[in-house]
C-alpha cells in the first residue's frame, strides 16, 4: 500500500503555503495587511470627503445639462474634412459642440485647432468612439443633453464602396439606425442628415431636381438611399425635425487657412479629384489620374457639379435654423451649375501654378457621366444659395492650407 506521509525535517517554516489557489499566510504577517489595508481605506475616505466638499464635486458637466439659449449640436464625424468645417460654423456662431468620431478617416489635429481656437468650458468637447458600438453611443446619448444631431460620419469613397460594400452598408445605413435609435430614447429632436447626389444615380434628365427618382449605382449611393429611407420610415410616427442634405462635389476649404482636408495617404487612389490635384502639383504621386474619358459628355469626362466646403456648412447652419417639429425638409446642395473633369484640372493648373501631368484611364466601376442640381427648393425654402461659385478661387484657397501643411495636420 502506497504511503502518503512523510516526515518532517524542518522546522516549520513562515513562509505562506497555497491550498486549493488560496494562500494561509503567518497571523503576524496577516495583521500587518490588515493594518495597512486599514490605512488606505482611511485616507481614501477623507479623499472623498474632501472631493466632496468642493464645489465642483457634485456640478454637472456643462455638456449633460440643457440651456436656455444655448443650442447643444453633437457633431459625428466632426474630425473629418466636412465635419471638422461644420463643427468651427458651429461653434463661431456660439452652439455648444461635442465631437465624436473613431478617427477612421478624420483628423484629431482637426480637432485640436478647435479646441485651440475655443478653449472656454461648455464650448467644446471630443469623444473618441464608433457608431457602430450601440452601447457606446447609449452611453454619450445618455451622459449629454443634446438638442440637435448633424450626422455626418460615413465612409464617403464611390470606388471603395465598389471594392467593400458590406462596409458601406454597415457604416453607412447600420450606423445611422443606431444614431437614430439614441435620438428617439433620448428625446433629441433635431437631425440634419448628411446625404449625397448619388442616391440618384445617373438620371435621365438635368439638372437634378429633389423629386428626380432616386435610382443609385453603386453600394455608397444605395447605402445613403437606405439610411434615408430609414429616417423618413422612423419620421411617420415621430415628431423629430429632420433635414436631409444631398451634397454634390465638395472643394475648398475654411477661408481662413484653419481648416483643410488632409485623406489618409492609402486612400489617396479613391480620394476626391482636388485632392489627388494637389498631391501631383506636390509630387506626392506622380501624375493625376482621369478616369474615363468617353462618357457622352461636350469633351468626354465626367460633369459634376462642384461645391465649396463654406457654402456646404452654411447650408447646414440654415438646414438647424429651419428645422421644424414633425417636419421633414431634403434639398440639393450645389451651384447648378456642371463642370467636366477636364476643366476642373485646368482650373486647379492655375489656381497651383503646377502644370499637372495627366494620365487618362478607363472609365471607374460606379462612375455616372453627369450630374449637376437644380438648387431652386433650397434658395426658396432656405434662402441658401452658393457663393463661393469661383473654380478656380475655390482651389487656391485650399491649396494655401495644402502647402501650409505638406504632412496634413
Amino acid at each position: 500500500m502506497l504511503n502518503f506521509s512523510r516526515t518532517r525535517t524542518q522546522p516549520r517554516s513562515t513562509r505562506s503555503m497555497s491550498l486549493g489557489g488560496i494562500d494561509y499566510v503567518d497571523p503576524k504577517k496577516k495583521s500587518n495587511v490588515v493594518g495597512k489595508i486599514l490605512l488606505a481605506a482611511a485616507f481614501t475616505a477623507l479623499c472623498i470627503l474632501m472631493l466632496k466638499q468642493s464645489p465642483s464635486f457634485n456640478s454637472p458637466s456643462l455638456f449633460s445639462r440643457r440651456e436656455p439659449g444655448v443650442t447643444h449640436v453633437l457633431v459625428t464625424g466632426g474630425a473629418g474634412y466636412i465635419g471638422s468645417h461644420a463643427a468651427l460654423r458651429l461653434l463661431k456662431d456660439s452652439h455648444r459642440v461635442t465631437i465624436v468620431d473613431n478617427l477612421s478617416r478624420g483628423n484629431i489635429g482637426a480637432v485640436k485647432v478647435l479646441q485651440e481656437l475655443f478653449p472656454e468650458p461648455g464650448r467644446l468637447q471630443f469623444i473618441y468612439a464608433d457608431l457602430g458600438d450601440p452601447e457606446a453611443v447609449k452611453k454619450i446619448f445618455s451622459e449629454n443633453a443634446f438638442d440637435a444631431v448633424m450626422h455626418f460620419a460615413a465612409v464617403a469613397y464611390v470606388g471603395e464602396s465598389t471594392l467593400d460594400p458590406l462596409k458601406y452598408y454597415h457604416n453607412i445605413t447600420s450606423n445611422t439606425l443606431v444614431v437614430l435609435e439614441a435620438m428617439a430614447a433620448h428625446g433629441v429632436s433635431i437631425l440634419i442628415y448628411s446625404s449625397t447626389c448619388a442616391t440618384y444615380g445617373e438620371p435621365e434628365q438635368m439638372p437634378i431636381t429633389e423629386e428626380t427618382p432616386q435610382l443609385p449605382i453603386n453600394p455608397y449611393g444605395k447605402a445613403k438611399k437606405m439610411a434615408e429611407d430609414i429616417i423618413l420610415d422612423f419620421h411617420k410616427n415621430s415628431d423629430m425635425a429632420v433635414m436631409i442634405l444631398r451634397y454634390f462635389n465638395v472643394i475648398g476649404s475654411d477661408p481662413e487657412g484653419r481648416l483643410g482636408e488632409a485623406p489618409r495617404p492609402e486612400l489617396r487612389e479613391h480620394g476626391r479629384i482636388s485632392g489627388a490635384c494637389f498631391d501631383a502639383a506636390r509630387e506626392i504621386i506622380p501624375g493625376l489620374k482621369v478616369t474615363g474619358t468617353d462618357y457622352k459628355t461636350t469633351d468626354g469626362t465626367c460633369i459634376r457639379d462642384y461645391i465649396d466646403v463654406t457654402d456646404l456648412v452654411d447650408a447646414h447652419v440654415k438646414a438647424l435654423e429651419k428645422a421644424k417639429p414633425g417636419k421633414v425638409g431634403i434639398y440639393n446642395v450645389g451651384t447648378g451649375r456642371g463642370r467636366s473633369v477636364n476643366e476642373f484640372v485646368e482650373a486647379c493648373k492655375k489656381a497651383t501654378g503646377v502644370n499637372i501631368k495627366v494620365d487618362f484611364l478607363p472609365r471607374r466601376p460606379g462612375d455616372y457621366a453627369e450630374v449637376f442640381s437644380d438648387p431652386t427648393k433650397i434658395l426658396r425654402e432656405l434662402n441658401w444659395t452658393a457663393q463661393h461659385t469661383d473654380l478656380q478661387k475655390s482651389l487656391q484657397v485650399a491649396w494655401r492650407w495644402q502647402k501650409l501643411h505638406r504632412n496634413g495636420y
